[in-house]
């Protein structure tokens, strides 16, 4: 399991299982619950390559980053790592 630590957003940690390129789990700590684990559920499953091109860039309200934007961060060091 990958753990990041966003930054500027409301959730705390993004932790990360994946199976090559594929996300196999992904669990917020804070932030909008219930989106949070939407989204989560959503790509499940899902290449990271296509997760990212979905989410990166998006922000939320008057920050320059989101819990999503955050996301395609930690995925991006995730792909290194693992």
């Amino acid at each position: 399991m990958f753990v990041f630590y966003p930054e500027g957003v409301c959730s705390q940690m993004i932790e990360i299982d994946l199976d090559g390129d594929t996300i196999k789990k992904v669990i917020f700590t804070g932030g909008c619950d219930g989106n949070l684990k939407a989204i989560s559920k959503m790509i499940e499953g899902k290449k990271t390559d296509d997760v990212i091109e979905m989410f990166d860039g998006i922000t939320c309200g008057f920050r320059k980053t989101s819990c999503v934007d955050q996301l395609c961060r930690a995925l991006r060091q995730a792909i290194k790592v693992i």
